[in-house]
């Protein structure tokens, strides 16, 4: 009985998570090579081992043989062949293993940085976490626990390639998972996310028991839940919003902080028109437009952010412009304005069909409106930027008015000069700025003496030329 071969298959087989049967296999196929090794590559061989005792049965050409008397060469070959199928069935053995994980969130150790990417050992592999999936700004020392999302799992032939994210919008829907038992338990459930890795992230939630505040829950007693997620995002901002079926209620909540006036929806264009009071427009845009662009993505809407002065000029212009032609009604125009067209680029982009089909109008009608509309916004739009260009143009001629005043205020002989004014300068003579560190007056041209020094006439006035 080979009671040492048995216990060594069994290590091997637990250390390496593979199954025994499997090591087992791996071992008679490198003793066959072996043998073959040994005596011909074209010889039939056959090798066996004991599964209970570990005993080895052999034969060649159906003679038995014994496998001591192979030799070292053999011997190393079996070894290779033996080292090579067990590194094959443990690659396998971890692609499956992590395969299953994949989308989960995985604790590893920073083991080093390559190339800006980032080596995580995960115990029985190593992970890639890329500088693209990387949080912006972060940093991470080895030996330093982190926790990362399973982003992809990839078989090469040398190795397993484990692919990790911190910056996929699934990991912090796992991360809500961990850190709140109702999302696990699917009481509370993730509707909607987006997120910008590292800055700022809005996510809508939802409860199925009504008991049961899906917001609140989530940020939990004192903000302890959710201050847990922000301290292991390195401190991104996370918005938590109430879920909505409703198009024109989920936008208002996804805009919040800003107050929301009014709301109107565009299902032909895909796009909301959210009108916000002059003192809400920066807090509805966000720092970059970064608050009404994760909005929308949240939504799934595109999303206009207006004052009131804007919307009502566009209805106003709308109105006034599709007045004019013969068939349109104030009635169709309400019509149009409820379907949320309230500009005249809005009708332009829209096309034939939904107008003659809401609105039950002629094509020709519809072609009509379609082209006013479109002129009339290109006109509009030369008269803005004409405006513009005529504002800017004033702004910088006051401007430079007032350099030059400031210019001439501020030069020393100028101010000497006025000083000399004030004090009540005899004859009307004025006092040369030989003082001052500004440009000097010149003197009248006068004949030179016999010494070249100027010498102008008694009593008369130095004034510069």
């Amino acid at each position: 009985m080979n009671a040492e071969l048995v216990r060594i298959v069994d290590s091997i087989a637990r250390d390496k998570n593979i199954e025994k049967d499997e090591v087992y296999l791996d071992l008679e196929q490198a003793m066959e090579s072996a043998v073959r090794k040994a005596y011909g590559q074209l010889d039939e061989v056959k090798v066996s081992i004991d599964r209970l005792t570990g005993d080895i049965s052999a034969a060649r050409n159906g003679e038995p043989i014994d496998m001591r008397d192979l030799g070292r060469i053999a011997a190393q070959t079996a070894k290779q062949v033996m080292i090579q199928k067990i590194r094959e069935a443990e690659r396998g053995s971890i692609f499956d293993e992590f395969q299953d994980r994949k989308g989960t969130v995985v604790t590893g150790t920073v083991s080093r940085y390559e190339g800006g990417a980032l080596i995580i050992n995960l115990g029985r592999a190593e992970g890639f976490l890329p500088k693209s999936e990387q949080i912006p700004g972060e940093t991470h020392h080895p030996g330093e626990r982190i926790r990362t999302l399973i982003l992809d799992v990839r078989e090469s032939p040398h190795q397993v390639k484990i692919v990790l994210s911190r910056s996929h919008p699934d990991f912090i829907r796992r991360l809500f998972e961990l850190e709140v038992p109702e999302v696990s338990e699917r009481i509370i459930e993730v509707k909607a996310l987006a997120r910008e890795a590292g800055y700022r992230t809005k996510i809508a939630v939802s409860s199925i028991d009504m008991k049961v505040d899906a917001v609140g829950a989530c940020v939990g007693v004192r903000g302890s839940r959710i201050k847990n997620i922000v301290v292991e995002l390195g401190g991104e901002k996370i918005d938590i919003v109430r879920w909505n079926e409703s198009s024109q209620i989920l936008i208002n909540n996804a805009l919040k902080p800003a107050e929301v006036e009014e709301t109107a929806l565009c299902f032909e264009l895909g796009r909301a028109t959210v009108v916000v009071p002059d003192d809400q427009l920066s807090l509805a845009i966000g720092k970059r437009g970064q608050n009404v662009r994760l909005a929308a993505r949240l939504t799934g809407w595109d999303i206009d952010i207006l004052t009131p002065k804007e919307y009502n000029k566009g209805l106003d212009d709308m109105e006034k412009v599709l007045s004019s032609l013969e068939g349109m009604t104030s009635e169709k125009i309400e019509k149009m304005m409820a379907m949320g067209i309230i500009s005249l680029g809005d009708v332009e982009e829209i096309g034939v069909e939904p107008l003659m089909k809401v609105l039950g109008l002629s094509e020709e009608l519809a072609q009509q409106v379609i082209s006013t509309s479109s002129e009339a916004a290109k006109r509009l739009m030369a008269e803005a930027e004409a405006a513009k260009a005529a504002a800017a143009a004033a702004a910088a001629a006051e401007s430079a008015a007032t350099s030059v005043t400031e210019g001439v205020e501020t030069d020393p002989g100028i101010r000497l000069g006025k000083a000399a004014e004030e004090a009540g300068a005899v004859d009307g003579a004025t006092v040369p700025s030989d003082a001052g560190d500004g440009p000097k007056p010149e003197a009248p041209a006068e004949p030179l003496g016999t010494e070249g020094v100027q010498t102008p006439e008694a009593g008369a006035s130095q004034q510069p030329a």
